[in-house]
């Protein structure tokens, strides 16, 4: 036998201790918990059993606040990550193409336009026709669970809805609303788009990076001030 039996009367019990081999199918469970928990957001965390139990595409287990651990609300929260991650990749592509295109103004002044229909009738013509399209996508998705548009669930004009797209989408929509907030803060720091930044720091590294955009931040914010 592989495994041997020893006694203790310290302990007044005795113990058994296997020293066989791990069988091939022992070995195959331990390095699926291994991969499964080298995939979660922060190592050393344990899922939440909600998370767990939703089979979700993309899911690394980040629920922190338990936001999650109603089904309904779950999946609905799991499908808005979906709709902002889309919102943020055309607005990621827009931005840097309408830069790398010389459209002008930079897309933080597109509001400063003038544009063919005043401001407000503008703000009104958005809000009606957004707003339309939002309450059909929510009556759709309480009764299909996905969102579409208008009378389309899911909407998929091309044929790309599978398991393998969908953790695509969502890697891809995660990494979109990063790189917008990103956007963001270095259009407050150094007043330039995302391409005009890239290049500056391609040219002189070690002066243009976030030191030296940090350092500059008051001079940004007294110009802004005048």
């Amino acid at each position: 036998m592989a495994s041997s039996l020893t006694a203790s009367s310290f302990l007044g019990s005795t113990q058994v201790f296997n020293t066989a081999r791990p069988t091939q199918q022992q070995r195959t469970v331990r390095c699926r918990i291994v991969a499964e928990r080298q995939g979660l957001w922060l190592p050393g965390v344990e899922a939440p059993e909600h998370l767990t139990k939703a089979n979700l595409a993309g899911d690394r287990g980040f629920d922190p606040f338990l936001l999650g651990n109603e089904p309904g609300r779950l999946e609905w929260y799991a499908e808005a990550e979906k709709i902002n991650g889309r919102w943020a990749m055309a607005a990621v592509a827009g931005i840097m193409g309408q830069e790398l295109l010389g459209v002008t103004p930079v897309w933080y002044n597109a509001g400063l336009k003038d544009y063919a229909i005043p401001p407000l009738p503008l703000t009104a013509i958005e809000f009606l026709v957004l707003g339309f399209l939002e309450l059909k996508r929510f009556q759709g998705f309480k009764e299909h669970k996905t969102s579409g548009f208008l009378d389309e669930y899911p909407f998929d004009p091309v044929g790309l809805n599978s398991e393998a797209n969908q953790v695509k989408e969502i890697k891809n929509g995660r990494l979109a609303m990063v790189a917008f907030v990103g956007f963001a803060i270095q259009a407050i720091v150094t007043e330039q788009g995302p391409i005009a930044n890239l290049q500056a720091h391609l040219s002189a590294p070690f002066q243009n990076n976030i030191i030296g955009s940090i350092q500059n931040l008051p001079n940004v914010i007294g110009k802004g001030a005048v």
